[in-house]
């Protein structure tokens, strides 16, 4: 069964499951209440690497970093489910944009831990969020095009 960029036929519309999948036995509410837990350690854990960076461990930043916005992206399925949550993130609309997010995410956490160089991992990291941005963008409706104007009327503007 091909599913997302290789298939022609694909809907990624609805947010929660139809209540046939179940995740370890949890009803709807249970999940509900895992993703936000899950969303907020995510977020937790990005904004402790911040703390990281300013004691100079650029290794321990990117780590955490990338952990935190691995585990935010994961919160998602507690709510639709790990095969449509694959779906829908290597769908046809969003599958460069997830292709780039986690091959970014891979080379900021190998090059950050094996060089240590601070700049590099910043930049690194500055370029996987606006790459995070980009992918969530592809969620809302209109989300690129709004990002795409506003960066348009800021480039027309200078």
């Amino acid at each position: 069964m091909a599913f997302g960029f290789f298939s022609e036929t694909f809907s990624d519309q609805g947010t929660m499951d139809d209540g046939t999948w179940q995740f370890c036995g949890l009803d709807r509410m249970q999940r509900l209440y895992a993703f936000g837990a899950c969303f907020v350690i995510g977020f937790i854990l990005s904004l402790v690497s911040s703390l990281i960076l300013i004691g100079g461990n650029v290794a321990g930043f990117a780590i955490l970093y990338s952990i935190g916005n691995l585990v935010s992206i994961f919160s998602l399925t507690f709510i639709i489910g790990i095969m449509k949550q694959v779906k829908t993130m290597f769908a046809p609309v969003r599958f460069w944009a997830t292709t780039v997010y986690l091959s970014l995410l891979v080379v900021t956490l190998v090059l950050s831990i094996l060089l240590h160089n601070f700049i590099l991992s910043l930049i690194l990291v500055i370029v996987q969020f606006a790459a995070l941005v980009w992918y969530s963008a592809s969620y809302i409706p209109y989300g690129r095009e709004i990002i795409r104007r506003f960066f348009g009327s800021c480039v027309t503007s200078i």
